[in-house]
């Protein structure tokens, strides 16, 4: 899961109102139900404790969201009379959830958010390419290559002027492709995007393959469906970059996994399969979190762990397992949050990555776990700065 859109939360202090609704049903009758919704989630707000204007706020928001803008649902977040953010969410949520808390209520939001990998698609044939970028919510243009359009075509003729003439098509194929490989992996940096995928004829799609750089040579993934011409078919494309994101999420889950599984086994040492360290109790979790150690969270829905208290301040890293912590940390007010809130809001301040494990398998066992970034015995200089 992407965190960036999640910074402004980070800016305010609270007390937050959240809301996640549902948008799917799009009926005669969904603009009343709308508003219905959302005034009893304002009802909910106030029961909770919410201000009026902060409540207000959520409400005029949910009468206003678009099944055409945000499908499957949205998440709301408000404070101070102001809504703060809007998220349009990936998977509908089963029923609506209103939160009044210290935190922003961000637990949910992994599994309704999902990974939603980004990817970049390239529409290629002899004289350039066509440029997507392609996720959960839609398909945009990313822009474009253009290489020399002549000579491109060869002639049938055996003239030796003619066979010249044929050896400059070559040439022209030859350098359109290292100039689109060339924007490929310069588009796919700059977009930060996690897949690519070549679309076009074989001989052009392979010719700029094997000019990409050997990491992105091996991630990337071709099909011959919806090339650059008029026409092309874009459905077999869809379907073929919707499988190639799912692949991804499944592998990149897996590997996660797989990293937290050894550290479990070897009572939280350092994994052989990542080299990095894990956590797995909230204890530890807060620790690696207040010292910005974490560098991938796991989430497990309905893991108990999730619900556990913790104790915030306002910042991100003043988080502690009990009430006492939190003067040290500079915070003489603290307030009660849910692990899983608390630990989202460091992971967006501390750009973790965040994934779903929704598996059979009972990991994290808890429902809440970390690859870390670094152990003490990776870092001689001792803890981060301001830790203790």
């Amino acid at each position: 899961m992407r965190l960036e859109s999640l910074a402004p939360l980070l800016t305010r202090n609270g007390p937050w109102a959240t809301v996640y609704t549902d948008t799917a049903r799009a009926t005669e009758s969904a603009g009343a139900e709308r508003r219905l919704t959302a005034r009893a989630a304002g009802d909910e707000l106030i029961r909770q404790g919410a201000d009026p204007r902060t409540a207000e706020a959520v409400v005029e928001r949910l009468a206003a969201l678009s099944p055409n803008e945000e499908p499957h649902g949205a998440a709301v977040f408000a404070t101070e009379g102001e809504v703060v953010l809007g998220l349009p969410l990936t998977e509908p949520p089963e029923r609506a959830r209103v939160s009044w808390s210290a935190l922003p209520h961000l637990g949910p939001l992994p599994g309704l958010m999902r990974e939603n990998p980004l990817c970049l698609t390239a529409r290629i044939d002899r004289t350039g390419a066509d440029f997507e970028l392609r996720d959960a919510y839609g398909t945009r243009p990313a822009g474009q290559a253009l290489g020399e359009d002549w000579p491109v075509h060869r002639t049938a003729s055996g003239d030796p002027s003619e066979r010249h003439f044929q050896l400059r098509v070559e040439n022209t194929w030859e350098s359109n492709a290292g100039l689109i490989a060339d924007a490929i992996s310069q588009r796919f940096q700059e977009t930060d995007a996690d897949v690519l995928v070549l679309s076009g004829d074989p001989r052009e799609r392979r010719a700029v393959h094997d000019r990409l750089p050997e990491p992105l040579r091996e991630a990337a993934i071709e099909t011959s469906h919806g090339g650059r011409a008029a026409g092309a078919d874009s459905e077999l494309l869809d379907r073929d970059t919707r499988r190639a994101r799912e692949e991804f999420t499944e592998r990149h889950t897996a590997e996660a996994l797989a990293g937290l599984r050894a550290g479990h086994a070897a009572g939280a040492a350092p994994a052989p399969a990542t080299g990095a360290g894990t956590a797995e109790t909230v204890p530890a979790l807060v620790e690696a979190a207040r010292e910005h150690r974490v560098g991938t969270l796991l989430m497990r829905p309905g893991g108990p762990d999730r619900e556990q208290e913790v104790w915030v301040g306002p910042t991100a890293d003043q988080i502690g397992v009990r009430r006492s912590e939190l003067q040290y940390l500079g915070a003489p007010d603290p307030a009660a949050a849910r692990a899983d809130d608390a630990l989202l809001r460091c992971a967006v301040a501390t750009d973790a990555e965040v994934l779903v494990a929704d598996t059979e398998e009972d990991l994290p066992v808890g429902g809440l776990g970390a690859l870390l970034r670094w152990t003490y015995d990776e870092n001689p200089a001792g803890p981060a700065p301001g830790t203790s």
